[in-house]
């Protein structure tokens, strides 16, 4: 308690009881009701939206597009390259599944990113990295694609020793353990900051009914900010998953 203030702990913040099937593996909580409101909302949304194929796109069919254009051009193009468009329906995917657990945290009545629980972005970078191995095998062949991952050419044959080992940790355990905190991380900060702000709002509010004013200020621009933050790591969880795919596509020269 500081001031008078008494902030939750942590666990009060990012842990959600189950209400349906409690005690059971199969129980619900606020989370896995996000997962689940989440794919049904894309599947309906890209469906929805690609009902009419009009020539000149409107309303939900014009967003639909600008988004597969971005992952398009700005993703796939500048990573895999143009004749890696076969893609773009797993990385539209993960670039829409990751951004909507993530702006859930912005969403009255939930506010808590699904994404801020480590489980959920493990998954995702567990997927990622089977896929970019699979590529890596199919296209390469597993000793072409090992012996590219560990002999990267161009480097003196003695350093070998010291570039070998660090090159399969690197692309067995560091690239998934990294795609999946880097996300876990900022969500989590995110929305510790906001609760941390919406705590000290009602707080003052309740106890001065002035001093409420600049913590809310505050609150109002970062509920902002995370709303940007929930668009670029979207963004930067996909961009990475089209690198590393790309990357295993074909062997270094």
């Amino acid at each position: 308690m500081i001031l008078g203030i008494d902030f939750p702990p942590i666990s009060h913040l990012i842990e959600w009881p189950d209400f349906l099937f409690k005690g059971t593996a199969f129980g619900i909580n606020k989370v896995v009701l996000e997962i689940i409101i989440s794919s049904l909302a894309i599947i309906v949304f890209y469906i929805y939206a690609g009902r009419k194929k009009a020539l000149v796109p409107t309303g939900s069919q014009n967003f639909a597009e600008s988004i597969v254009d971005f992952v398009q051009n700005d993703i796939i193009a500048q990573t895999i390259g143009e004749d890696g468009m076969w893609w773009t329906p797993f990385l539209l995917t993960i670039f829409s599944f990751v951004f909507m657990l993530n702006i859930w945290e912005v969403v009255p009545g939930f506010q808590m990113p699904a994404n801020a629980r480590i489980a959920v972005p493990a998954m995702l970078a567990i997927v990622v990295w089977v896929v970019f191995n699979a590529v890596g095998l199919k296209n390469q062949g597993p000793i072409g694609y090992f012996k590219s991952m560990l002999f990267p050419p161009g480097v003196p044959k003695v350093l070998y020793i010291l570039i070998t080992p660090i090159e399969f940790v690197s692309t067995i355990f560091v690239r998934p353990l990294s795609l999946a905190v880097r996300l876990f991380a900022n969500m989590l900060a995110g929305h510790l900051l906001l609760g941390t702000f919406a705590v000290l709002t009602g707080a003052l509010w309740a106890s001065t009914k002035v001093g409420f004013v600049l913590p809310f200020a505050l609150l109002t621009a970062l509920t902002g900010f995370e709303i940007l933050v929930a668009v670029l790591q979207a963004f930067i969880f996909t961009i990475l998953t089209a690198v590393y795919i790309g990357g295993a596509r074909h062997a270094e020269h």
